[in-house]
């Protein structure tokens, strides 16, 4: 099994000697998960100017300041 965005990102799981397909795809899971090829892809889904960005991500700062507090 392999994924491939955009040529980019390439990530090959193959299946082990005796491996159920079930334990194959949790191991395809776990390592998407672990390279974060899903988190990447939700912040590319549409594009974000300069200014929004630094704009959320002072939001995000000052949300988690005031949750700490």
């Amino acid at each position: 099994m392999s994924l491939e965005c955009g040529g980019v990102m390439s990530l090959e799981v193959s299946i082990r000697e005796g491996e159920t397909q079930d334990s194959l795809l949790r191991r395809f899971q776990k390592m998407v998960q672990m390279e974060g090829i899903l988190r990447e892809a939700k912040t590319h889904r549409y594009f974000l100017s300069k200014r929004e960005t630094a704009r959320l991500k002072a939001k995000k700062s000052a949300r988690r300041k005031r949750l700490s507090r």
